[in-house]
């Protein structure tokens, strides 16, 4: 079974609508491990819209598995990083103006940069993965720049249906193979939930799947009724 990265940038984006403390990131990182996470998850956003700094050095400091850092390819971001020296960081795109990352990073045409970038983040003794679409050309650019692992953009299988879910799903089975064979370490994510995990864990070679926004979700349902509890426990206390 691919080991599971659980991503909690949704929990500090809950604390953003409001301000202050709450819900703590932190708290949902150590119950995520408490619950089998294998790794924490985090984007750090050039805008911040999320995640802060301040949460990726208590993270560092408190939590037990490895902390992998999504960051964009910009310099204050890869700073960051450098002193941080997280056990992970996935090479993602990223735009100002989307809700979530809408695709894969075009590794081709940054290819020069990443030259530069990923191995001084690996003398840093950083594992540097790209978050890729399953294209082949994208695969072999990937090591051809340095990384250790690819993580394979699930977001267009996940919004398919019928046909063209099945046809994606060859696509990133393909592509997950051919990085096998360059000596790549193959993980995926965007997207997937309870209904549609099964056939990407399924693939082969998948070492790791990251996955955020359908478990913060489904922790909001099933946790609901505790918290209700616990304040009517206190009003009547």
């Amino acid at each position: 079974m691919p080991k599971l990265g659980v991503n909690i940038d949704h929990v500090a984006t809950l604390r953003q609508a409001r301000g202050g403390g709450r819900p703590s990131p932190l708290e949902a990182a150590l119950e995520a491990q408490k619950g089998g996470a294998d790794g924490i998850t985090v984007h750090l956003r050039e805008d911040r819209r999320h995640i802060q700094d301040h949460d990726l050095w208590q993270l560092k400091k408190k939590i037990r598995v490895p902390l992998n850092l999504e960051m964009a390819l910009h310099p204050e971001i890869v700073r960051i990083a450098m002193r941080l020296l997280p056990e992970k960081a996935c090479i993602v795109p990223e735009k100002r103006r989307e809700v979530t990352t809408e695709g894969g990073l075009d590794a081709f045409q940054k290819r020069k940069v990443l030259k530069r970038v990923v191995p001084s983040l690996q003398r840093k003794g950083i594992e540097v993965s790209l978050f890729i679409d399953p294209e082949i050309r994208q695969v072999r650019t990937a090591k051809e720049v340095g990384a250790k692992a690819i993580e394979l953009h699930t977001g267009t299988y996940a919004n398919a249906k019928g046909e063209k879910r099945k046809k994606e799903l060859l696509r990133l089975r393909k592509s997950a193979i051919e990085a096998h064979k360059l000596g790549l370490k193959v993980h995926a994510g965007h997207g997937l939930d309870y209904e549609n995990v099964l056939p990407i864990a399924k693939i082969p070679y998948m070492k790791e799947l990251n996955i955020g926004h359908s478990i913060v979700a489904c922790a909001v349902s099933v946790g609901i009724r505790k918290a209700v509890q616990e304040m009517r426990k206190k009003m009547r206390s």
